[in-house]
């Protein structure tokens, strides 16, 4: 294998005609020189050097690999200025995978944070709820997801390989219009809905409402389906029925003609950034897990 020590040293033989030259130049001792070249020479197995007196000039073989070492050398040279900006966080990359209420809560604070503190890493989001977002983090298409589960879900042992970062727990609340019978009250229990007419997300998403429902005793009758939150709003807003959300979602709206309920008995949510183990040790995805962290408010 050539290293590149033997290739600067190759170089400035090649530069000054003399062992004892080189080592001038390299700031090191005459039989260091040699030994190196030697030590060259081994590795490539063939001579680089036709030593003659006080000169020497190169062989067939140690011309064609000073004519390479240049470049070696400069590629390594811009590599490791590279490595050395990534650590430093003057450069870098991460792909940040998030579902969308996060993606207009936490996102843009935690971003807007890094951004100040190091300028010079980058950052692109894309949306995508779990468990998708865990399978792209997986996959390799993503260095950070953004993800959710809710109190009872056993992710325990599915995310048992990955760096779990806690941010926040969010609670579902309760949206009704602000004409509503229970538009003035500090709590609801989600039976007390029971004869409304729903806006829920598409089947995928709406799980855990329905399990909240049929906990309580009925089945939700959904009139509505949409997993946009402004609409979801609009819909309450104009009076066509009810609807159970995130705080974090809530958040991320300006509902009008809502009122927002807090819901009884509590269920809730803990929001989390995952990431791969060695991810974690990457200077700008721990520095972006750090500024989402602050910016859930944790310290």
């Amino acid at each position: 294998m050539i290293e590149a020590r033997h290739l600067r040293v190759l170089r400035a033989v090649a530069a000054t005609g003399s062992f004892s030259a080189a080592g001038r130049a390299l700031g090191c001792t005459q039989p260091a020189v040699s030994q190196q070249m030697k030590a060259l020479e081994a590795s490539v197995g063939t001579p680089l050097l036709v030593r003659g007196g006080r000169e020497m000039r190169l062989t067939q073989a140690g011309e064609a690999l000073v004519r390479h070492a240049s470049g070696i050398l400069a590629g390594l040279t811009a590599a490791e200025e590279e490595v050395a900006a990534i650590a430093g966080l003057r450069a870098g990359r991460v792909r940040l995978v998030s579902f969308p209420s996060g993606s207009s809560t936490l996102v843009p604070t935690a971003l807007a944070a890094l951004r100040a503190a190091h300028p010079g890493t980058r950052v692109s989001l894309e949306e995508a709820e779990p468990p998708k977002s865990v399978e792209l983090l997986r996959e390799g298409d993503c260095d950070l997801a953004l993800a959710f589960c809710y109190e009872g879900a056993s992710v325990a042992e599915e995310w048992e390989d990955l760096v779990v970062r806690p941010l926040l727990t969010d609670r579902l609340v309760a949206l009704v219009p602000e004409r509503h019978r229970l538009a003035g009250a500090e709590s609801v229990s989600i039976g007390e809905l029971a004869e409304e007419s729903w806006i829920a997300g598409c089947p995928r998403c709406r799980g855990q409402l329905v399990q909240a429902c049929e906990s309580a005793g009925f089945t939700p009758r959904i009139d509505f389906a949409t997993d946009d939150y402004p609409a979801v709003a609009g819909l309450v807003g104009a009076g066509l029925g009810v609807a159970v959300l995130p705080q974090l979602a809530v958040d991320s709206v300006r509902p009008r003609g809502v009122r927002v309920v807090r819901l009884e008995p509590a269920v809730r949510r803990q929001v989390v950034a995952l990431t791969l183990p060695d991810l974690a040790q990457v200077p700008a995805v721990a520095a972006t897990l750090e500024q989402l962290t602050r910016a859930a408010g944790r310290p």
